[in-house]
């Protein structure tokens, strides 16, 4: 019979530390996650003292299951047995470490920091996923972590980046597009930052000749490439689908974006916006961003959104002066509706006569 009492839990432990079999190792280890659990509305810290070196010499004599079930139990406590935690956080099995090492709030920032140092990819990624992440915390995951890790951070709105996590993914932004992609499109990074990094590109540290003449002849940058009247009535359907069910939002265009699935990104602002295809694929293609913008905003989206829509439209670069006043302009407009409205009925009338094969159709805008 399990003992259900503090005093005889203890008693039992006490003869689990000399000698038992593994099988009354794991039911002796249920009993005190459940007398923890149990009490954690009371005074706790007198408890985890006592059972705390009883629980670190168990850990070593049950099946990783039970661990993985005393580390989940474990990383809901506010206050927690700390031997036992650090162990079970730095343990070798992945999946006994990621729930404390993903939920605990007991356990400290020095011990995040000891794990990211010592452990591997998986416990750096559960690290990652954590709610909030100290500035230290970050610093230790960016210096021994690999690209997920540094990705993982960048999305996480919980971590806290100091002056120097944030000169170390600038120098990483100079050899890697996609982190410089990552952190301008991140809410909250610097004006400061994303300045260095978009005055930056991918590669130029290089120090091959080869290398060297490419980064001082850049070949010019290309527009992206028009979908065909096919590719829009393979698109269409599921677009229209979407926006039916209420999925056409920030998320899915966004999506569309990153990956470059053109004709979707355009149907999905046809759609959105009211205008026809051949006024989406004018402001796309055009060189003032301001006609793509007022688009956007048309078109509902966030500025996290219209950003990433920016910033992906063809290989130039959106400078940071072009990123500042498109945002300018975004923010006018959310600011006067019938003031975007006059403007963006003159885009629409200058786009009809400058696109080919366009129907004299005039842009509807949804309010």
């Amino acid at each position: 019979m399990m003992a259900n009492s503090p005093a005889d839990i203890l008693v039992e432990l006490e003869e689990a530390v000399a000698a038992c079999p593994p099988e009354r190792c794991a039911r002796i280890l249920s009993a005190i996650v459940h007398l923890l659990v149990a009490g954690r509305e009371r005074p706790q810290e007198l408890l985890v003292n006592v059972v705390d070196g009883v629980l670190l010499r168990l850990t070593a004599r049950v099946a990783a299951s039970a661990l993985v079930q005393l580390s989940t139990a474990l990383a809901e406590l506010d206050v927690a047995p700390q031997a036992t935690l650090r162990h079970l956080a730095s343990h070798d099995d992945a999946d006994v470490a990621r729930p404390i090492l993903l939920k605990s709030q007991a356990l400290s920032a020095t011990d995040l920091e000891a794990v990211a140092t010592s452990c591997g990819e998986q416990h750096r990624l559960a690290i990652s996923a954590r709610d909030r992440i100290e500035a230290g915390v970050t610093e230790a995951l960016l210096r021994c972590g690999d690209s997920a890790v540094w990705f993982a951070l960048i999305r996480n709105p919980g971590t806290r980046f100091s002056d120097a996590a944030y000169a170390a993914l600038v120098e990483k932004a100079e050899q890697d597009g996609e982190i410089t992609k990552a952190l301008a499109l991140r809410p909250g990074t610097p004006d400061t930052v994303v300045r260095r990094l978009l005055s930056a590109s991918p590669g130029q540290k290089a120090t091959t000749p080869a290398a060297h003449d490419v980064a001082s002849n850049p070949p010019a940058p290309t527009a992206p490439k028009r979908p065909c009247p096919a590719d829009y009535a393979a698109a269409r359907p599921e677009i229209v689908a979407l926006s039916r069910v209420g999925k056409l939002n920030d998320s899915t265009v966004n999506r569309f974006a990153i990956r470059g699935e053109t004709a979707n990104l355009f149907t999905a602002l046809s759609v959105l916006s009211g205008a026809p295809i051949e006024i989406v694929e004018h402001v796309m293609t055009d060189d003032d961003c301001e006609g793509l913008v007022m688009a956007c905003r048309a078109s509902r989206l966030n500025w996290q959104t219209t950003l990433a829509i920016l910033s992906n439209r063809s290989s130039l670069r959106l400078s940071f002066a072009e990123r500042e006043r498109a945002q300018k302009i975004f923010e006018t407009l959310l600011l006067s509706t019938s003031q975007w409205t006059v403007r963006w009925g003159e885009i629409a009338a200058n786009a009809s006569t400058g696109v080919p094969g366009h129907r004299g159709a005039t842009m509807g805008v949804n309010r």
